[in-house]
């Protein structure tokens, strides 16, 4: 996508106004759903929405004193310090190329990926599609740098994860995730239960059928290292990853046209976590795609855990139809909710007729703005 109509580039200056967060904790999702309507030929309802969105989000918080290169560690995960780390990624990303303060801050960051319910990783994800399909403009930079900033000043991992029994596919490990026991609390509180998930995948699992494990981009020793998210020890190479990662999109969206009645909004996230992830990685060295896939898997079952309903609904007898991605789009956008529109986005990257079934089932659940 390479936006003519400089509309991204105007709503990003607009959004960047405020800040990360809203109501305490809640996230501004004006510069996700702006990107996806935008990449999908909505920029004609861009200004429309955020109109609309706009009147919610708040000013971004006061500095406190600057995150260095030395004070970072002490700074990471402290919401205080949302204006001082995004003003050290700005002065990062403008001085240093995007693509190094990605590669060099990725890895510090993911074991975090669930802070803030995977929003930051999320609006990242949005940011470097964006970045990697068009032009390389201020406020598309400037979008990184709040959206990275927004992501260490929330950052929170999550508690030490036991591997339990390996699970042989994607949609087989999030049938099998241990639900949450006491879900009264809002979401820090439900994944502060969490103690275990499926072990997937495994070595050998998510191997790429056109290109062998060994393959890709910056194979380097660390590619198959380790269980960082302490779930699962990992196919054998960065492509077998992104294919595990591709599995791990397709059974994280057909799943919400079956379970999406647990809690609409939230469920959206175990897919449109790790589909950011996806999209990030042909920004980062090969030898960061085995981590990120462990990493989008525990926050995709986090999210299954804290949230999925212990029943599934029948499968929608429209998910065999053959619907236009176009007109899909165009429903999400103009029923407006933020979490449908990503939601649909990621659908429409998955491409098939229960994905789309799945978006229109966000369609029906969720609230319309409009």
């Amino acid at each position: 996508m390479d936006d003519t109509t400089g509309t991204l580039d105007e709503a990003l200056e607009r959004i960047h106004l405020s800040g990360p967060e809203r109501d305490g904790w809640l996230s501004n999702h004006a510069p996700m759903a702006v990107e996806a309507l935008v990449r999908h030929g909505q920029a004609s309802a861009v200004h429309r929405w955020l109109d609309r969105y706009g009147p919610k989000l708040e000013e971004m918080p006061d500095a406190g004193s600057p995150v260095t290169a030395r004070n970072w560690n002490e700074a990471l995960g402290d919401p205080r310090r949302i204006a001082d780390w995004t003003a050290y990624f700005e002065r990062e990303t403008a001085e240093t190329p995007w693509r190094d303060v990605l590669a060099t801050w990725w890895p510090r960051l993911l074991p975090g990926i669930a802070a803030g319910a995977t929003h930051p990783a999320i609006r990242v994800g949005h940011s470097v599609r964006t970045l990697l399909a068009g032009e390389e403009s201020a406020p598309r930079v400037r979008e990184l740098a709040h959206a990275l900033g927004y992501w260490a000043a929330r950052h929170q991992p999550l508690p030490a994860l036991t591997p339990l029994g390996p699970a042989p596919s994607a949609a087989a490990a999030l049938d099998r995730v241990p639900l949450v026991p006491d879900r009264s609390g809002g979401v820090r509180d439900r994944f502060a239960q969490l103690t275990g998930f499926p072990d997937w995948p495994g070595p050998g699992q998510g191997s790429d059928p056109m290109r062998g494990p060994d393959s890709g981009p910056g194979r380097g020793p660390d590619s198959g290292r380790g269980r960082e998210q302490g779930t699962g020890t990992g196919p054998a190479g960065p492509e077998a990853a992104r294919a595990a990662l591709r599995e791990l999109v397709r059974a994280s969206t057909h799943r919400y046209a079956t379970h999406a009645h647990g809690e609409p909004i939230m469920l959206v996230h175990a897919a449109t976590a790790p589909n950011a992830v996806l999209r990030t990685l042909p920004a980062l060295p090969g030898e960061l795609w085995v981590p990120s896939l462990r990493a989008a898997w525990a926050a995709s079952a986090a999210v299954t855990a804290a949230y999925a309903p212990r029943e599934a609904a029948p499968v929608p007898a429209s998910a065999s139809g053959a619907p236009d991605a176009g007109e899909l789009f165009a429903r999400a956008a103009a029923h407006g909710d933020d979490h449908t529109i990503k939601f649909t986005d990621t659908a429409l990257d998955v491409g098939d007729a229960l994905a789309f079934s799945a978006a229109r089932r966000a369609i029906e659940l969720n609230p319309p703005v409009f």
